[in-house]
């Protein structure tokens, strides 16, 4: 049995380093298979998502060809798939790290059962936190459901140490035949978007390496200040690289530790905003439900529009509040969007167009090439007022005063609106590349009026609410 391969399940963890499972089936000596299946929960992704999986898969190809290996690729439901790769390598154990959503759970349980009965070893390993879930409980030994203490709960703990990266990986004596990934055509769905998008993707372990140094070495002194600016370029941008595992957040977190224990400015601000990415898989592992229903009791009933042409035009960035368009084209773009700019718009639909979060949610789902199922789900939910720790509903993000405050200078509005500008930059023109065009959409389209007086449209949100209470 001691040549009998490892199979490592890869999912949304493309990278070598501080990867538990691959460093489990390593230490066992014994050959190791790396494996990526396209199964039901790939079927699913967003069109964005799936372009970016792929991008990323042909760079974690890469990666493991260097390393002396090759990533074996086959579609179909994951636990008929890996039986067969079992029956055609002789594999004795398969090898994975942890997910936190409810599809991928049942999907992982149903698997390891199945296979120990077939009288395989199956592992799950740690996964995509820093700490999991089930093991940060409050006092009375629950869930946390409030950041503030869940943040002072963990800001003191140690994640663990970072894993190095393999060397080389001992190969099996034969390789299993592979799909090839071109055939999978993952960004079909994105049409001629996925040539724009691709240019503001940072794709592989190496590129999101570099891009954490330079975010510490250049912005993070700057980063507490600025981080709410959109036009400044001060955040890290790692949400990319972490949605897809291209580094693990253990790494990001003792970047930002070291640089704390130097005195580096914005570091702890920046460690609290990792750690809130954690306390989104937290909320998804204890409610599985959260992108799906109103957290909240009393939300069910609330008066909110489902899908129309109104949220039509917020999907198309044709509202008429140019802060507003502006994040969304970002989006459509670049495949990722500010925060500050996300809570904005999802204020704005949710608030001045009374329509549902779903919708919304869905949308950035299929366009978020960072989409992080729990992050987004808890920021829909936090927005509109019906979600654990939410802004109170009556909290309405004003786009106009918004971008007062947080775009004096209007750059971020010029940055992705080219109508009204005699030369507008690539990033504004990009968007008309890659909009559909059954949009009939161009440049030269007069900009649109303001869907709603933003008064009128606070005005109507607050009176819903206030009915709702009574």
């Amino acid at each position: 049995m001691s040549a009998a391969p490892v199979i490592v399940w890869f999912r949304r963890d493309l990278r070598l380093a501080d990867h538990a499972a691959l460093a489990a089936a390593v230490a066992t000596g014994r050959p190791v298979l790396p494996v990526f299946i396209h199964d039901e929960t790939v079927a699913t992704l967003g069109a964005a998502a799936t372009w970016r999986l792929g991008v990323g898969l042909e760079a974690f190809a890469a990666a493991l060809s260097a390393a002396g290996s090759r990533l074996v690729l086959r579609r179909g439901q994951a636990l008929e798939v890996l039986r067969a790769l079992i029956a055609e390598s002789g594999a004795g154990a398969v090898l994975w790290q942890r997910v936190y959503d409810p599809a991928g759970i049942a999907r992982d349980r149903a698997v390891k059962a199945a296979l120990k009965a077939d009288g395989i070893a199956a592992e799950s390993h740690p996964g995509a936190v820093l700490f999991e879930p089930w093991t940060v409980k409050t006092g009375q030994g629950g869930p946390y459901s409030v950041y503030s203490p869940f943040w002072k709960a963990v800001r003191g703990r140690d994640p663990g140490g970072v894993l190095p990266p393999p060397a080389r990986l001992a190969a099996p004596a034969d390789w299993p035949e592979s799909d090839r990934l071109g055939d999978w055509r993952m960004g079909a769905a994105m049409n001629r978007g996925a040539e724009i998008v691709a240019h503001y993707a940072v794709v592989g372990e190496g590129a999101a390496r570099e891009r954490l140094a330079r975010f510490v070495a250049e912005d993070l002194p700057r980063y507490r200040e600025g981080r709410d600016y959109p036009s400044r370029d001060v955040t890290s941008g790692l949400s990319e690289n972490l949605a897809w595992g291209e580094i693990s957040p253990r790494g990001v977190w003792w970047a930002g530790r070291q640089a704390l224990e130097a005195g580096v400015p914005g570091a702890e601000k920046f460690l609290s905003e990792l750690v809130w990415r954690d306390f989104a898989w937290h909320l998804m592992y204890h409610h599985p439900k959260l992108a799906e229903a109103n957290w909240r009791d009393g939300w069910d009933g609330f008066p909110w529009r489902g899908d129309s042409a109104d949220a039509a035009c917020w999907r198309r960035g044709r509202t008429g509040e140019p802060f507003v368009d502006a994040a969304m084209r970002e989006m459509f773009v670049t495949g990722r969007m500010h925060n500050r700019a996300r809570m904005i718009v999802a204020s704005y639909l949710t608030k001045h167009l009374m329509t549902d979060w779903r919708v919304g949610l869905a949308w950035f789902q299929d366009c978020l090439t960072d989409w992080d199922p729990a992050s987004n789900a808890m920021g829909w939910q936090w927005v509109a007022g019906s979600g654990p720790d939410a802004a109170p509903y009556f909290r309405i993000f004003n786009p106009a005063t918004q971008a007062e405050k947080f775009d004096p200078d209007g750059a971020y509005r010029a940055r992705w609106i080219a109508e009204g500008q005699a030369e507008p930059p690539d990033t504004a023109r990009d968007y008309f590349r890659a909009v559909p065009v059954s949009w009939g959409l161009s440049q030269d389209t007069p900009y649109p009026e303001p869907m709603i007086a933003l008064s009128t449209g606070r005005a109507r949100a607050l009176e819903a609410y206030a009915a709702r209470k009574t």
